[in-house]
């Protein structure tokens, strides 16, 4: 999955970076059809607020909003909404899928 991250009017440690590229790879565990994810850093009045607009292949995109007292937080915060949402996105739709069609013979 490509992730492009972009910092405006801030700077951002490298650590947090390189921690958001990885906790944003591993969300590929909740929906395996994620093409890409654009992260964007920004603080305003000493508040880091972080948005991740995901983006999954048949899918309306998903996006996230994450605020905290220092990016790491606010990362955080946007890591575990974004995977709330996936999950229940994914269990939506396997939700609506028919039985397999070996249950339904053997239930004949």
């Amino acid at each position: 999955m490509r992730v492009q991250i972009t910092e405006r009017h801030c700077e951002v440690p490298q650590a947090v970076l390189t921690r958001t590229q990885a906790q944003i790879q591993a969300l590929t565990k909740y929906e395996e059809r994620a093409s890409s994810a654009d992260v964007v850093y920004t603080e305003e009045k000493h508040v880091g607020k972080v948005e991740v607009i995901m983006h999954v292949d048949g899918v309306e995109r998903v996006v996230a909003h994450g605020e905290g007292s220092n990016f790491r937080s606010a990362l955080d915060h946007v890591i575990e909404r974004l995977r709330r949402m996936l999950r229940e996105q994914r269990e939506r739709r396997l939700d609506h899928k028919a039985p397999p069609l070996s249950e339904r013979l053997e239930a004949e």
